[in-house]
């Protein structure tokens, strides 16, 4: 790969969500305060909802990260799951036996029992959810009777979800009006301006040891940018495959060429926008028009 012939000690635009890349800008940086300031006031039920590749899993392990150890963190990035699977989760985060209940009803009040417990030495369980808006009807409604247990003064349980838009859609339908009138915290992630893409690429570039003259000029940078839509994860892939172009090219430095075959190579991004060839054949005869009428106007005068 090109780490070598850049300098770098790790790749700097993989898509796996390794927190060391986790980057403050705006909207990464206003969700993560909301998601903790959320978490430590002790509200049951938040969401945050993005588009596809803005940086949720990311975000996700990086406030569990953040967590001190009063919390008892839970991370499902499966949402295809049962209510009774779901359960089951819960009940082994907890360390209970799953073999001493065989319905439903005990494994829940088993669930209950430990929460309670946990509450008495200071902890209390909170449940990260990804993919949220993908979860089953059944499982949504367990979540919210969950979100019941508590004692006088505070939620023994905390769910965090995770979503596209569709999510929020959903919530939005008339047999989901319970669960979405407990959702007190709710940020909807956007995808990154030109100047945040800059910061964003330099960044992961510094974090994967990279000291080097800028590899991507303001050109380039734009380039992908709109390409990607501001998105996170494409403009990764852009990146990925700019750097591997240019490092097949020996070139020390990201060109536009390299770029636009990135952009070529890749689905789901901004085609540059291409001049049809009836154009270009016209545009010499326009100019060749232009040119006779100002000569004839001369002579005229």
């Amino acid at each position: 790969m090109y780490l070598a012939h850049f300098g770098m000690a790790s790749l700097p635009f993989t898509l796996t969500p390794d927190t060391d890349f986790f980057y403050e800008l705006t909207p990464h940086a206003e969700a993560l305060e909301v998601l903790m300031a959320a978490l430590n006031s002790g509200e049951c039920l938040i969401k945050v909802v993005g588009e596809v590749g803005t940086g949720k899993t990311l975000l996700c392990r990086k406030v569990m990260k953040e967590l001190d150890k009063s919390y008892v963190s839970l991370f499902l990035p499966n949402p295809y799951v049962s209510a009774h699977e779901l359960r089951q989760a819960i009940a082994s985060r907890l360390k209970i036996d799953l073999l001493q209940y065989n319905n439903p009803a005990n494994l829940t009040s088993a669930i209950e029992r430990r929460l309670a417990l946990l509450h008495q030495h200071g902890k209390k369980l909170v449940l990260f959810i990804d993919e949220a808006q993908a979860l089953p009807d059944e499982t949504l409604e367990a979540i919210r009777l969950f979100t019941n247990i508590e004692t006088e003064q505070h939620k023994l349980i905390q769910v965090v979800l995770f979503g596209q838009p569709e999510l929020d859609v959903r919530l939005k339908q008339g047999r989901f009006r319970q669960f979405q009138q407990r959702v007190v915290f709710s940020y909807q992630l956007r995808s990154l301006s030109l100047a945040e893409a800059k910061l964003y690429i330099q960044y992961r570039l510094k974090i994967a040891g990279y000291q080097g003259e800028p590899l991507f000029d303001a050109s380039t940078v734009k380039l992908i940018w709109r390409a990607s839509r501001g998105i996170p994860r494409l403009l990764n892939i852009l990146c990925h495959k700019a750097l591997i172009v240019t490092y097949g090219q020996g070139g020390v430095t990201v060109a536009d060429r390299a770029v636009k075959d990135a952009i070529a190579d890749t689905e789901n991004v901004s085609r540059l926008p291409r001049v049809p060839t009836w154009v270009l054949w016209l545009i010499p005869l326009v100019l060749f028009e232009c040119y006779v009428i100002v000569a004839w106007l001369r002579g005229a005068s």
